[in-house]
C-alpha cells in the first residue's frame, strides 16, 4: 500500500522534479496533492487524504502550532532544507521535526524518511492535542546559561527539575509559596528559574517589584512557536533577580491567555531544565476542559497551559488554606487534580495555619480532616504571618530578603531543603544579594 503524501515546497521547479522522481519509482509513496501554501496544506491534511507531508524550511508562517495541527490530523512531517543550511535545519528541529533532509537527497532517501516518520507518528499515544516536544532534542548542543556559584550543583543539559505550584480557587497563596520556594532554593545555592504561568493573570512580577518588565513567558512562547527559542534566548528573557534566581514574568491581563500555547510552553519547560537546576512554575487554579470544544482538538483551551505543566512536572505542590472553606476547596481540588492528571502524587501544602480559624490544635485538626476526606497523610504547614508577607510585597522583596526570621520564611526554607535533599540551612547563612535593576 502506498503512503499518500502532501508537498508544500516554496521552489515550484524543484518541487516538480521531486514529485516526478517519487512517482517514477516503486518507492512506497505517492503524492496526492501539491499544496500552494501552509493554509492549503493544513486544510488538505484535515480532510484525511494524506499520511505524510514534505515541506521546506522556508514555508511561510510555518510554526509549532501548524505542526501540531498536522500531528493531530495524523500527518507525519519530513522537512527539506537547502544543502548545508544549518540554520534552517536547526529551526526545523527546534520546531519538533525529527526527519530533516537536504533538498538534494535522492528520492529513495526521501521516501524512506517519509515511511519512517509515518511509523513513528502512529506509535505515539492517540491524544495528540499537543505536539510531543521529546521528538527532537535541540538542547544537546546547548550549554547552561545561568551563572554558577562556588559549591553549587552543576546543571547539565536536560537534568533540571520542574516543580509546579498549583492550588484550587480562592487565592490560597500559590504565588506566595512559589516565590518563597524559589527564593529559598536560590539561597541554598541551586540555580533556579521562577516562571509565572497563571493564565488568569500572573502577579509574580508585581510581588517581586518588577513592575516595568514585559511578560517574559509570552515572549518565550512566541519564540518557541516559531522555532527560535534556545537556552540563550530563554535566559535573556528571564529577569535575573540575584546570582541564582531568574524570573520569567507572566501575563498581567487575563485576556492574553491564548499567547501561552501548551505546545510552546512545553518547549519552554524543556529548555528550562537546561538552564536551571530547579524550575518553579506558578499556575492558575482551574483544571476544567471545555466540553463544548471537545469535538475540536485544535481549539484553544484556556487551561491547556496549566495541564501541560502539571503533566511535565516532577513535583506538584497543591496549596490550600487552613480554614474550613479553604480545606473544603482543597479536598475537592485534589480529586479534580487526580482526574485531570492521572497518576499525580501531589505534595500538599497547607498555607496560613492559625488557631483562630480552626478550633483546638489547628495542625492536628487539619491533618485529621485531610486524612479522612482526601486520604492525605503527609502535610507541609506554612504558618500565618500577615505582617511579614504584606511587608515583603509592599517593598517588592522576597521573605528571604525582607523577613529572614519570619515563621513563613522558615517553613519555606524547610520545604526547599526537603525538595532537593539538602540539609536545613543555618540561620547564619549569607543571603544572596539582589542584582540592581538596569
Amino acid at each position: 500500500m502506498l503512503v499518500p503524501v502532501l508537498t508544500a515546497v516554496s521552489d515550484s521547479v524543484w518541487e516538480a522534479q521531486l514529485v516526478a522522481a517519487l512517482e517514477r519509482g516503486d518507492l512506497g509513496v505517492t503524492v496526492v496533492r501539491r499544496c500552494v501554501d501552509l493554509a492549503d496544506l493544513l486544510a488538505t491534511a484535515a480532510t484525511g487524504q494524506a499520511r505524510a507531508a514534505l515541506l521546506s524550511a522556508d514555508l511561510r508562517r510555518l510554526d509549532r502550532d501548524a505542526l501540531t495541527r498536522l500531528a493531530v490530523a495524523g500527518v507525519a512531517v519530513v522537512g527539506l532544507v537547502p544543502p548545508g543550511d544549518e540554520e534552517a535545519e536547526r529551526r526545523l528541529r527546534q520546531l519538533g521535526v525529527v526527519n530533516v533532509l537536504p533538498s538534494d537527497a535522492s528520492a529513495e532517501t526521501i521516501s524512506a524518511a517519509v515511511v519512517e516518520a509515518v511509523v513513528a507518528l502512529t506509535s505515539l499515544p492517540e491524544d495528540l492535542s499537543t505536539l510531543r516536544t521529546d521528538l527532537a532534542d535541540p538542547r544537546a548542543a546547548l550549554t547552561p546559561a545561568l551563572p554558577q556559584l562556588p559549591n553549587v550543583p552543576e546543571v547539565q543539559p536536560g537534568t533540571g527539575r520542574v516543580v509546579a505550584v498549583w492550588g484550587p480557587t480562592g487565592a490560597p497563596g500559590r504565588s506566595t509559596v512559589a516565590v518563597g520556594l524559589a527564593a529559598e532554593l536560590a539561597d541554598l545555592g541551586w540555580p533556579t528559574l521562577l516562571i509565572d504561568a497563571d493564565v488568569y493573570g500572573g502577579v509574580v512580577a508585581q510581588v517581586l517589584g518588577l513592575l516595568d518588565e514585559s511578560p517574559g513567558l509570552a515572549a518565550a512562547c512566541r519564540l518557541a512557536n516559531n522555532g527560535a527559542l534556545d537556552s540563550a534566548a530563554l535566559s535573556g528573557l528571564a529577569r535575573q533577580v540575584n546570582p541564582s534566581l531568574r524570573v520569567l514574568s507572566g501575563i498581567g491581563r487575563a485576556d492574553r491567555w491564548p499567547e501561552l500555547r501548551p505546545s510552546a510552553l512545553e518547549v519552554v519547560l524543556s529548555l528550562a531544565t537546561s538552564v536551571a537546576a530547579v524550575t518553579v512554575v506558578d499556575l492558575g487554579f482551574c483544571l476544567e476542559q471545555d466540553e463544548e470544544l471537545a469535538y475540536d482538538t485544535m481549539a484553544p483551551r484556556r487551561n491547556g497551559a496549566t495541564l501541560a505543566v502539571l503533566e511535565q512536572a516532577e513535583t506538584v505542590l497543591a496549596v490550600g488554606t487552613a480554614d474550613p472553606v479553604g480545606l473544603q476547596r482543597l479536598v475537592r481540588g485534589l480529586a479534580e487534580l487526580k482526574e485531570a492528571v492521572p497518576g499525580v502524587q501531589p505534595t500538599v501544602v497547607v498555607n496560613r495555619l492559625r488557631g483562630s480559624a480552626v478550633p483546638g490544635n489547628a495542625e492536628a485538626e487539619v491533618r485529621a480532616a485531610l486524612s479522612r476526606y482526601a486520604g492525605v497523610e503527609v502535610v507541609t504547614f506554612v504558618p500565618h504571618d500577615v505582617s511579614a508577607v504584606d511587608g515583603a510585597v509592599a517593598v517588592g522583596r522576597t521573605l528571604t530578603e525582607s523577613a529572614a526570621g519570619s515563621p513563613v520564611r522558615q517553613a519555606m526554607q524547610a520545604l526547599a531543603a526537603s525538595l532537593v535533599g539538602a540539609p536545613a540551612p543555618s540561620r547564619k547563612r549569607r543571603l544572596l544579594r539582589r542584582i540592581p535593576a538596569g
